[in-house]
């Protein structure tokens, strides 16, 4: 896994490649894969590595792909903006994807 890449479609298409082939998206209690069904706490998963990438024209185009496995073995992709998971979801959750400098 590179520490960087030249753009978002880069990194989704390099780290599938390395076995992230799971979309998942936030939800309440934690992180959802919808095709398979599952859904996963905070602490049933853990951020292996993160990138920002931020818009060439507007400085709110930024987003924040995560690479993320799961207890169980399941090794997927998130993709959300910055700050955007603040709204409905847990303070374990929150804590779990804080991005540190």
């Amino acid at each position: 896994m590179k520490n960087m890449y030249s753009s978002l479609a880069v990194a989704i298409n390099e780290l599938r490649k390395e076995g992230y082939t799971e979309d998942l998206n936030l939800c309440g209690v934690g992180i959802e894969n919808k095709k398979l069904k599952r859904m996963h706490a905070a602490k049933d998963f853990n951020v292996v590595q993160y990138f920002r990438f931020e818009g060439m024209t507007n400085p709110g185009d930024n987003t924040v792909l995560y690479a993320i496995e799961t207890t169980n073995g399941d090794k997927g992709l998130l993709v959300d903006g910055y700050g955007m998971y603040s709204g409905n979801i847990s303070k374990e959750l929150i804590e779990k994807l804080k991005i540190s400098e």
